[in-house]
């Protein structure tokens, strides 16, 4: 159980490129990373109107001297101050992901960056190899991750609740953008278009989310090769899909699928987790995060709920409040956030730590999940070996 006690010896100076005025997953971030004092907002680079930026800088209480036109102004700026920054969250179209974390490793900072991290497997490479080379620390902002229920899945099937697994179900399908919705909507008009929101769209865009999260649950299980169909129901988002099916073969003989959709009608998020197994199954819904279903075969369905006794210590480990009361998508950021923070001082302190978190191994292979998808999807929907 949290308690807002300080996780971190100091909190860790903190900027943000992007995630300014309008912007909604800058909220979240904001709210996330300043919620158990593990981080301290001293400095952004919050809009590329620098105007704009600097009045809602101050109006998160920035310096006003601290509110910089641009990210690489900040970071030549910071570096002079002995109290500078150590740490940027990036909250910018997809297309500068690359350049703004490739500048950020380069000036000595951690990052946390949304996904994607990139557009290619040789960016994604180059970014991890460039963290280890610095030492620090870069997170992925998969942030459903974050929620207890999630751990409490990657538990019963490490202790073999449900024997070896066989079938893997993921879906992150919604309705939200079946007709051009992008006509009238700046932030759904980047996702549609290559030269921002790269080779693909739900791929990239919902799709790598329930993937990931089938990584923290079955960190074992690798994937060995796959075949995808995406499509383009909404004509004028060509080349790009607002639909794709993947069906996925594991090492170990596993079968899996992920559906990415916008134009799921009537869907309000519908991201679930199936994983079905030779004895039971569990399953996990975002749109009721805080219960885990467990079905053993032969014997009545089992709804396990956040913050009660019988989880594991390490699903309890993040409790913000008991069970009974709701937690949600902010609380679930917030832990990760709190890893985050933990992560960058142990690196900074050369030490390593015994959690995981959404790491840049993890935004690469993203980026090579989306990749060969893609690869498969323009051969006419053939299966690919894994690369």
């Amino acid at each position: 159980m949290l308690y807002g006690e300080k996780r971190v010896e100091k909190p860790i100076r903190w900027a943000m490129v992007g995630g300014g005025l309008g912007s909604q997953i800058g909220y979240i971030h904001r709210s996330a990373a300043l919620r158990d004092f593990s981080f301290e907002l001293v400095a952004g680079a919050f809009d590329i109107l620098p105007e704009r930026g600097k009045e809602f800088g101050k109006n998160l209480h920035v310096a006003e001297d601290r509110c910089y036109p641009d990210y690489k102004t900040m970071f030549r700026e910071e570096a002079k101050r002995e109290d500078g920054i150590q740490a940027v969250s990036i909250a910018t179209p997809n297309g500068t992901h690359y350049e703004i974390t490739k500048a950020a490793l380069e000036a000595g900072l951690h990052v946390v960056c949304e996904k994607p991290l990139c557009f290619t497997i040789e960016q994604a490479e180059e970014l991890a190899y460039l963290a280890k080379k610095q030492k620090k620390v870069v997170g992925i902002t998969y942030g459903y991750a974050g929620h207890q229920m999630i751990e409490e899945a990657r538990q019963l099937i490490k202790a073999g609740k449900l024997g070896d697994i066989r079938i893997v179900m993921l879906q992150f399908a919604h309705g939200f953008h079946n007709v051009a919705v992008e006509k009238n909507t700046a932030s759904t008009k980047r996702r549609v278009n290559p030269k921002v929101a790269g080779p693909s769209y739900v791929l990239g865009d919902v799709g790598t989310h329930p993937l990931y999260l089938s990584e923290v649950m079955l960190p074992d299980m690798k994937i060995k090769r796959l075949m995808c169909s995406r499509q383009s129901f909404v004509k004028s988002r060509e080349p790009l899909e607002d639909n794709a099916m993947t069906l996925m073969e594991y090492d170990n003989g596993a079968i899996g699928y992920v559906w990415s959709s916008c134009v799921n009608c009537g869907s309000m998020h519908g991201q679930k987790v199936r994983i079905i197994g030779e004895k039971a199954s569990l399953e996990w819904w975002d749109e009721r995060p805080n219960q885990l279903t467990y079905e053993v075969q032969g014997e009545p369905v089992r709804i396990l709920e956040r913050g009660m006794g019988y989880l594991s210590e390490t699903a309890l480990a993040e409790d913000r409040i008991g069970g009974g009361h709701p937690e949600g998508l902010f609380e679930a950021w917030s832990n990760l956030y709190g890893r985050f923070a933990i992560a960058m001082e142990a690196m900074d302190k050369g030490e390593k730590v015994d959690f995981w978190y959404p790491n840049v191994d993890d935004g690469v292979q993203g980026v090579r999940w989306v990749e060969n998808c893609v690869r498969s999807a323009d051969q006419g929907a053939v299966w690919v070996d894994y690369e």
